[in-house]
């Protein structure tokens, strides 16, 4: 998902009638709740971090880690206390520092951000200002568009969840010093699953959010989609599948790739995935401070979309559509409805998927048999991010809101969609609605893919 960028909104009668509001039941003490949980979750990742390696650029595609906190608490203060309470800025001169759009990921080495004893005092402040402000906040239709239904305190709440994830992926790049997570979940074991593609019926489903919920307004209106009968992979694709494709050299094949795949591939020098290494005739990975055997029935991780499309063109199949994606994921045939988990409308567990960071790592193939889709796909949610066929644009009747920088720059770029989650998404950061997107080019991202094929319908 891109950076969101701090976008000074006007306060003006437009703004209701732009987006439809989320549902009720938010209070000013469970939002404030909600908010210092994120922010716990956010300096427990980064608790045993030198303040050197928080300071530092790791690699020019990252921020500096204290870059990624400053500017989580500008973006809380802008949406917290400027645009719904007319504020002023906490810190005026921040603005441009802190904007992603004025502050690419390569110059912002180079920015006057705040080092980490300053950002962590910047968010600090940033959140009494934003908890003295909640308590007289009217999250009613009364309190407009932002306020009503406490729609821009889950915007901030999952800006700083995403801004954890791309933190992780920054920790796992990091090799200045070793990073030991500072807790690690346990994971399922292996499961055998029945059929290695699961069959989807033709026919339409309701695609995107519903009118009512937080989401955000690129996974809106909600529309009737139809796609023709397809296969999908039940699972992710594992690292033993990958191996097989190297094997068979696949990374030397122009044929199994797309033009500007293999330029690519060609001027990286890529062979293998990101964190792969050859040794002693076999393969490591390396996870953050760890380095192990490669594990044949993990998803593959940190792939680009170039590497998966050559991937499906070799395993004779392709990629999903991000409709067909949804589809399998979301779409009840008993009920002939759309759910928005695979599993149900239940809330996200550990016997579901793995999801909210804490297992620092993939479980293995066909884990999660509670998790799975109606439509028989497992492992949709969490895991890794999966890359789809389809480029990022805007659905039918899409209106922005609350600023065209989150969703509509970017469409019709060279983006490419991403579905799921990893197990770095806290849960409330994505849903089967929810859209991410990068380069296809791009491996840092906790990203791996499964794939599709045409079938016709059984009878």
């Amino acid at each position: 998902m891109s950076d969101q960028t701090p976008a000074r909104v006007e306060r003006d009668g437009s703004l209701a009638v732009i987006v439809d509001r989320p549902a009720g039941g938010a209070t000013s003490a469970s939002i404030a709740a909600r908010l210092e949980e994120t922010r716990a979750r956010t300096l427990l990742l980064i608790g045993a971090v030198s303040d050197q390696a928080l300071n530092e650029v790791h690699d020019p595609l990252m921020s500096p880690i204290a870059w990624d906190l400053g500017h989580i608490a500008t973006f809380e203060d802008l949406w917290l206390a400027q645009n719904p309470f007319d504020r002023p800025p906490l810190r005026g001169d921040l603005g441009a520092v802190y904007d992603p759009f004025t502050a690419p990921r390569n110059k912002r080495g180079a920015l006057p951000y705040l080092r980490i004893d300053d950002a962590l005092h910047h968010m600090e402040a940033v959140r009494e200002r934003t908890l003295g402000l909640l308590d007289a906040a009217d999250l009613g239709e009364s309190g407009g568009a932002l306020l009503a239904d406490a729609f821009v305190y889950e915007l901030v709440l999952r800006h700083e969840q995403q801004h954890s994830e791309t933190i992780l992926q920054t920790l796992q790049i990091m090799t200045t010093e070793p990073y030991e997570p500072p807790a690690r979940r346990g994971l399922p074991p292996a499961d055998r699953i029945t059929g290695e593609m699961a069959f989807v019926p033709a026919g339409p489903f309701e695609m995107g959010a519903p009118a009512r919920g937080f989401a955000y307004d690129n996974e809106r209106p909600r529309h009737a989609s139809a796609v023709g009968a397809f296969l999908i992979d039940r699972v992710p694709v594992t690292n033993g599948c990958m191996l097989e494709f190297i094997e068979d050299g696949g990374y030397s094949r122009p044929e199994l790739w797309g033009d500007d795949g293999w330029a690519w591939r060609e001027r990286e020098g890529v062979d293998m995935p990101r964190y792969w290494e050859r040794r002693g005739g076999g393969y490591v990975v390396r996870s953050f401070a760890d380095e192990q055997p490669l594990e044949a029935t993990l998803p593959v991780c940190h792939v680009s979309w170039h590497e998966a499309d050559a991937y499906a063109r070799w395993a004779g199949k392709r990629l999903p559509t991000e409709t067909e994606w949804e589809k399998a994921a979301a779409w009840d045939p008993g009920r002939g409805d759309s759910r928005p988990q695979p599993w149900g409308h239940s809330p996200a567990s550990e016997r579901v998927a793995n999801l909210d960071q804490l297992a620092f790592g993939c479980a293995p193939s066909g884990a999660y048999a509670g998790g799975e889709s109606a439509c028989g796909m497992r492992q949709a949610a969490g895991d890794v991010w999966e890359w789809t066929a389809s480029p990022f644009e805007g659905y039918r009747g899409f209106r922005a809101f609350p600023y065209r920088e989150y969703s509509e720059e970017f469409f019709g770029g060279p983006y490419r969609v991403l579905r799921g989650g990893s197990w770095a998404t806290q849960p409330d950061a994505v849903s089967n609605t929810f859209r991410n997107w990068d380069h296809p080019e791009r491996r840092q991202i906790f990203a791996g893919f499964r794939c599709a094929a045409d079938a016709e319908e059984q009878a």
